[in-house]
């Protein structure tokens, strides 16, 4: 019989496809990718256990630091655009740019980071990534090899 990552091919079934573009939006507004009602964030960056709606686990979602090299990665733009914009038609020293320049830069940061975490987890919870296909993260041990008798 054929396997697929430790299922026979009687026990793989088609779940139902997820709506990514849906559950990212979700995420971004910062709701459950599920059912697009429960509160995804408990604090600023810290998500729920489970949503308090549809009881859809969140706790092993994996955004680590991916939802951080987005931020930086959109904020730059943004900031180099701006600056040099500003450059062109503005003649400022340089300790004015960076009196402009830094705090739009923590502050357009901050403000994204919460949406861009919810949309990961959203990418995650569509893709069925980290545990939320149902399946464990655990990595399926082999069967130990058998020795030949000498």
């Amino acid at each position: 019989m054929l396997e697929f990552g430790g299922k026979t091919a009687h026990d793989t079934h088609q779940e139902a496809p997820r709506n990514t573009g849906r559950a990212i939006k979700r995420g971004l507004l910062g709701r459950c990718p599920n059912c697009g009602e429960g509160k995804l964030f408990k604090s600023y960056l810290k998500p729920v256990d489970a949503c308090p709606d549809c009881a859809e686990e969140m706790a092993h979602h994996r955004a680590d630091d991916f939802p951080a090299y987005l931020a930086i990665f959109i904020v730059g733009h943004i900031v180099v655009a701006g600056f040099m914009a500003t450059d062109t038609w503005l003649v400022l020293e340089s300790w004015q740019h960076l009196m402009i320049w830094i705090p739009i830069t923590v502050i357009l940061t901050l403000a994204m980071l919460p949406s861009i975490k919810g949309a990961v987890i959203g990418l995650q919870w569509a893709l069925r990534m980290h545990g939320f296909g149902g399946e464990s993260e655990e990595p399926m041990l082999a069967a130990p090899a058998h020795e030949d008798a000498r």
